[in-house]
């Protein structure tokens, strides 16, 4: 721990003195490929105690958990959810808009992210833009927090489905994740009140011509961690800067012959995010699309890297 705060005091002056973000290659712990995942595009990732749970965002009856042992990781159910009904929605913006939707069952949430505390699970609808609050017996209820209206009204979220994919509890608020064109992180009090920020940029950080864009966050150790998955890197962000202390580099490892999707750019990203002693977590929306080394596999990859302050 007292590496970590010399750390994080380190990348706060860093910051204030303006020199350059520093991007740290990444190290591999290990990966699995999460058996029973295939075709249910996982979104989300968090630590429940000391389980490891994701959500679905093709279904959304149920929290999963990913179970590891034995050299091997399978998802299983963690919870089944009930009571949520279906919330009130912004109109379509476009009548293309409203068609898309009329494919979907109302019931279907599109669930992007999960956090969980000691006594509530959070499940963030990316179809509704709204927050369900899910006790540990699997009952939920939409909180009343809203942020949609005036994020669009500032030009958020003008696409389809390009909604909320992250989400952090810390302490009495809620940190939102907007995924992109542009992206954002959106702030609620628990009085209702709404902030949001454009995260500020990385000098060195290299998206590759692809949109610079927002997955999973957790907070952890004082700071707010993003998954930005175009750019390939998890990045440390002082609170309330938004300042990126250090980003972590992962590209080399997602892009290796034995891990990367047929098509990575499209599916096969980088979705939920999970902070914890054991390093840094990142399960992969693989969209069902299959891994490029074996065609007939399209389970979702979890990763396990090493937690920059001991890397070398």
């Amino acid at each position: 721990m007292k590496n970590r705060f010399l750390s994080g005091a380190v990348g706060i002056l860093l910051s204030l003195t303006g020199q350059a973000t520093e991007i740290i290659p990444a190290k591999k712990i290990t990966h699995y490929w999460v058996d029973g995942s295939a075709g249910l595009s996982l979104s989300g990732l968090s630590f429940c105690g000391d389980s490891l749970v994701t959500v679905s965002d093709k279904y959304s009856r149920e929290i999963y958990r990913i179970k590891i042992e034995d050299g091997s990781a399978k998802l299983e159910t963690f919870l089944e959810i009930s009571g949520l009904k279906v919330p009130k929605k912004d109109k379509p913006k476009n009548f293309w808009h409203f068609f898309l939707e009329l494919t979907r069952p109302a019931s279907a949430m599109d669930f992007e992210a999960i956090s969980c505390t000691n006594k509530s699970i959070y499940l963030l609808s990316e179809r509704y833009n709204r927050i369900a609050e899910v006790n540990m017996r699997g009952k939920g209820h939409w909180l009343e927090n809203m942020w949609s209206s005036m994020a669009k009204a500032q030009g958020y979220m003008q696409g389809y489905n390009l909604s909320g994919v992250g989400l952090a509890k810390v302490k009495d608020y809620f940190w939102v994740a907007m995924e992109r064109d542009p992206r954002g992180l959106v702030k609620l009090g628990p009085d209702g009140s709404v902030q949001i920020f454009t995260p500020p940029p990385v000098k060195d950080l290299d998206f590759r011509g692809e949109s610079e864009n927002l997955a999973g966050l957790d907070y952890y150790d004082g700071a707010l961690f993003t998954l930005e998955p175009n750019a390939y890197a998890v990045c440390r962000r002082a609170l309330p800067s938004l300042k990126a202390e250090w980003c972590l580099d992962y590209r080399e490892i997602e892009e290796s012959s034995e891990l990367k999707y047929e098509a990575s750019r499209t599916g096969g990203k980088g979705d939920g995010l999970a902070i914890g002693e054991g390093g840094i977590f990142i399960v992969f929306d693989n969209d069902n699309i299959s891994r490029s080394a074996d065609p007939q596999d399209r389970r979702a990859l979890f990763l396990q890297l090493v937690f920059p302050e001991v890397v070398d």
